[in-house]
């Protein structure tokens, strides 16, 4: 059964065209995860008490229309599935006739906190999810692969702004550091994103911007010796 809350499109959320920007978007889905683990019992503190922690390896968002400023909305959210170290979320939002604005796909990681390393899934800490079958949605491999040569951009240097609870750079922060690159006037349809490690305070960025079919933009954040941090990849719609 999904979990779901009710919102309204704010002033912050949205860009110059008046429409929730992908950040924002992001930023509902990772709220309504979080209020869902909350009201389950396996938040935070659930966590906190076992030494762990999820973690996203991957995103794949498919977008029908992006949601107005004023414009009431449904975010929804429900695990499908638990396998070995990984767990399986979709997301969805909705506008008051119930037509899908997004769908969305999601892979997560239980991590150790003080090893770093991956754990195998604690029934302690997924005992209160209700299981629900998977969205119908195309879903893509977790993997991106990059298009022919990049070109690199300017560096610059991970501040506290980019943050969140785990010390280290959200995964929402990925998206809005790529969003920089694209042309004006995209309109994304679809977007990807695959997080291979951890960006923390003062670690530096290096952005390599990669061109592909349909002019699709795909931004490796990558580490001054060239290790991706994550890859974003933005389909136009």
């Amino acid at each position: 059964m999904a979990y779901q809350f009710d919102g309204r499109i704010r002033f912050s959320e949205v860009g110059p065209d008046r429409r929730l920007t992908l950040v924002s978007l992001v930023d509902y889905f990772q709220d309504c995860s979080t209020f869902h683990s909350e009201a389950c019992g396996n938040g935070i503190d659930c966590l906190d008490a076992y030494g762990c922690v999820w973690m996203i390896l991957f995103w794949q968002i498919d977008i029908l229309r992006m949601p107005l400023l004023g414009e009431h909305v449904i975010t929804q959210t429900w695990p499908y599935g638990f396998q070995a170290f990984y767990g399986y979320r979709n997301f969805a939002m909705l506008d008051d006739d119930g037509k899908y604005l997004a769908k969305a796909n999601s892979v997560w990681a239980l991590i150790d906190v003080k090893s770093g390393r991956p754990i195998k899934v604690l029934k302690e800490v997924v005992s209160g999810y209700e299981m629900a079958p998977r969205l119908e949605m195309e879903y893509l491999p977790r993997k991106i692969q990059l298009p022919g040569e990049g070109e690199q951009m300017e560096p610059f240097r991970v501040g506290r702004q980019h943050l969140d609870t785990n010390h280290h750079v959200n995964n929402g922060q990925y998206i809005y550091m790529a969003e920089e690159f694209l042309p004006e006037g995209f309109v994304t349809g679809r977007l990807c994103v695959e997080y291979r490690q951890q960006a923390r305070l003062h670690d530096v960025i290096v952005p390599h911007v990669y061109r592909g079919e349909n002019e699709n933009i795909t931004v490796s954040l990558c580490n001054e010796a060239g290790v991706p941090y994550a890859i974003v990849k933005n389909e136009r719609a």
